[in-house]
């Protein structure tokens, strides 16, 4: 979420990386520009920071400058389900640090997001296509209704390694492997300004609620932590084992 968002990662993803032994880290992306899309700038700057995969979301399209950058790019994706004349991709796959091989795809939710086509509707033939590359195969699911999140995640149990919620802002507390074998969470939480309403200036985002009022939102600055979840899996299985939400303060 914005400049305190990317800090955070900027000094802390490589250390974690080494600390927790990550083989593959897949970073969303959706609100690094000043809280509202990405820029090629900023997602060459995830990327070097640690990111092997970003994925986006509603706001994917919100910089203009990303569409060319996005239709050339094999690290950076959006959902799968967006309108078929939108740039870019909504499935990847990329090499792990120990050899291994992951497929991430990126779907969207349909509550108040209203993508061209429901997720429900493509993300059996996207799964079928990632695991004849891999048995690893994690869905970022961009949604806002938690019950889209959890669906989603029963009808994958086992044929898929995990899927991981985005969009909400607000870490939640369910991360769990599933019957089958596919590790979930509803959502991986926010990595920018906790002292905020999900990331912008409170202030801000109450007068608009309160008035009804425009008001331009600004990115807040305080209580900056990264969230996400770290998930052991086995490479040829491709069966989960563990998923832990994680929580790391950080102060500039």
């Amino acid at each position: 979420m914005g400049a305190p968002g990317r800090s955070a990662l900027d000094a802390l993803l490589p250390t974690l990386r080494s600390d927790l032994d990550i083989d593959v880290c897949v970073v969303n992306g959706e609100n690094a520009a000043d809280g509202i899309g990405i820029t090629p700038r900023l997602a060459d700057r995830l990327l070097a920071a640690g990111a092997d995969v970003i994925t986006l979301g509603n706001h994917a399209f919100r910089r203009s400058e990303i569409g060319p950058y996005i239709e050339g790019s094999d690290r950076l994706i959006r959902p799968a389900n967006a309108s078929k004349n939108t740039p870019g991709r909504g499935l990847t796959v990329v090499s792990t640090s120990n050899g291994a091989r992951l497929a991430v795809i990126n779907v969207l939710g349909s509550l108040f997001l209203d993508p061209a086509t429901s997720m429900f509707e493509v993300v059996d033939e996207l799964v079928d296509q990632a695991v004849s590359q891999t048995p690893l195969v994690l869905v970022d699911v961009h949604a806002e209704a938690t019950s889209e999140k959890v669906a989603l995640a029963r009808w994958l149990d086992g044929r898929v390694t995990a899927v991981v919620g985005t969009h909400t802002h607000v870490q939640t507390s369910d991360a769990r492997v599933l019957a089958n074998g596919t590790a979930f969470i509803t959502d991986a939480g926010m990595t920018g300004p906790h002292d905020s309403v999900i990331g912008v200036e409170a202030e801000l985002a109450i007068r608009r609620m309160r008035t009804g009022l425009p008001v331009r939102f600004e990115t807040a600055q305080g209580d900056v932590r990264i969230e996400g979840a770290v998930i052991d899996c086995d490479s040829g299985s491709g069966k989960a084992s563990a998923i832990e939400a994680i929580r790391i303060p950080f102060s500039a």
